[in-house]
């Protein structure tokens, strides 16, 4: 059995051509133009983080059965497949980067790091001790790969790990549980996914929550956090953020994030290391192998996600 494979990039086509029973072809994501080969694809993989225009590639392939996606984010199509296709995850690619930054951010507010740098520029020898990660008590909501990742690390700086998540399970507790939760924690790291019922999910009664010196770490999307909520209290001075993504994002020039106190941000960078190209398509050439040896991948995306 051979399965036609649409791929973005030279690269992509490389690594799936090693993958038995996979024929992969090259198509162009920014061009309407599609290979004659096209009407036997039964996979499609977009290009990185793709979007737009996906939907309509999908309606042009009339064998399609699999898109297989390079992240693990799968807001802008989950839920949205015409029936008999199946949508594949990048799950396992990105945890361990995005985790690491979360863990960077974490130890750079806690050992003052932007203070410190800050005293350099200007040529003041800043002595003063700092708080430590040591002890921490950090509430992670999303116990996916990239929760499961952090609490990795965290257990390795001697900080504990509180789960909370959509779906309650052993040693997870569910969403019901944050107004509980909150006020025992030192940070709070978010990594879900943006659904209908994560958006907003920070607003004003849970930063209140959170007690004071907090620090809020978003590794998730923009929207999970009410961002005029989030303002204020930083300019309070009350908590902490670092942030990687933001809404809207990108940031404009003259927003209020880029002048509050308390506060690292990134320009959603938490993927975007060495060698994540290589892990995309290594997880993404092991679902379409499952898929063209007639089981269901691992990374099987279920429901409106």
């Amino acid at each position: 059995m051979t399965v036609t494979v649409l791929v973005p990039t030279a690269f992509g086509a490389e690594v799936l051509g090693r993958v038995p029973g996979v024929v992969p072809v090259l198509f162009d994501p920014k061009s309407t133009e599609l290979p004659a080969e096209a009407a036997e694809a039964e996979v499609l993989v977009p290009g990185f983080l793709a979007a737009e225009g996906v939907l309509d590639l999908v309606g042009r392939l009339p064998r399609l059965r699999l898109v297989q996606l390079l992240t693990a984010g799968v807001e802008p199509l989950a839920g949205r497949l015409p029936s008999g296709v199946t949508l594949s995850s990048g799950r396992g690619a990105h945890g361990g980067s995005t985790a690491e930054w979360a863990m960077a951010v974490l130890l750079a507010t806690y050992r003052d790091l932007p203070r410190f740098q800050d005293a350099r520029a200007r040529g003041e020898w800043d002595y003063h001790p700092t708080e430590t990660v040591q002890g921490k008590r950090v509430l992670v909501v999303g116990a996916g790969d990239l929760g499961r990742q952090l609490e990795r690390r965290l257990l390795a700086f001697d900080a504990s790990c509180t789960f909370v998540a959509r779906t309650p399970r052993a040693g997870v507790l569910g969403l019901d549980a944050l107004p509980a939760e909150l006020p025992r924690h030192d940070a709070v790291v978010l990594m879900v996914p943006l659904t209908p019922e994560t958006t907003g999910l920070v607003d004003a009664a849970f930063l209140a929550a959170m007690p004071d010196g907090a620090v809020l770490v978003n590794a998730a999307r923009g929207p999970v956090v009410d961002t005029d909520a989030l303002v204020a209290e930083l300019s309070s001075g009350r908590l902490r953020a670092a942030l990687d993504v933001t809404d809207p994002e990108p940031l404009p020039a003259g927003h209020p994030l880029w002048e509050v106190p308390g506060l690292v941000l990134t320009p959603h960078v938490g993927g975007s290391v060495s060698g994540s190209r290589e892990r995309s398509w290594a997880v993404a050439a092991r679902q379409i192998e499952l898929f063209v040896a007639g089981e269901e991948p691992t990374n099987v995306v279920r429901g409106a996600y």
